[in-house]
């Protein structure tokens, strides 16, 4: 395994939206960052993508077990001691628990307002400001890998520009960015 910049626990909001959820996954298996995420974000993950129907019970269990067995060392374990120490929402704690006990830098949430207190060395970023940093890293890479991602879709089929009219409504910044580096 490459070393990576940085750790960011996934927050489960950013794991329910698919175009979101492959770009990130992507992005972190390309080494450009280390994904971190509990047994309760994927859960969390799972339970909300089944309860609004966007796909079964069945799908859901092959897509939590694919994440996990895509990224091993992602599970944070041994974080829930340090929940009650955690200020921000309560709801969340668990969150930033998880990114106190794996190391990271990051939680990658679209629900910033929950995370405005955090422990120092630990800052919440919308999906947009994260992956406009990870754009940063290795602008040509990304574009590599939408227009890979692009060609994978296949039910229904999908243009990198359909892509990224997709990925507009979610990181709007960030697809500017992308569109500003292939012009």
């Amino acid at each position: 395994m490459k070393p990576v910049p940085f750790k960011a626990v996934l927050d489960a909001n950013v794991l329910y939206p698919f175009t979101l959820r492959d770009t990130l996954l992507r992005a972190a298996s390309a080494g450009l960052f280390q994904i971190c995420w509990t047994a309760q974000i994927l859960e969390e993950t799972c339970r909300n993508l089944v309860t609004a129907g966007v796909m079964s019970a069945e799908k859901s269990v092959r897509l939590r077990a694919v994440m996990e067995q895509a990224f091993p060392e992602a599970m944070v374990i041994g974080y829930k001691k340090l929940i009650l120490s955690m200020r921000n929402q309560k709801k969340d704690r668990h969150v930033a628990a998880a990114a106190v006990k794996a190391g990271a830098d990051i939680i990658v949430t679209s629900n910033l307002k929950d995370f405005r207190e955090l422990p120092d060395g630990i800052k919440a970023r919308s999906p947009d400001d994260f992956l406009c940093s990870v754009f940063g890293l290795d602008p040509d890479g990304i574009v590599e890998l939408l227009k890979e991602q692009a060609a994978d879709l296949r039910k229904p089929p999908r243009s990198f520009e359909d892509l990224l009219n997709g990925l507009e409504k979610i990181v709007p910044r960030f697809t500017a960015n992308i569109r500003r580096s292939i012009t």
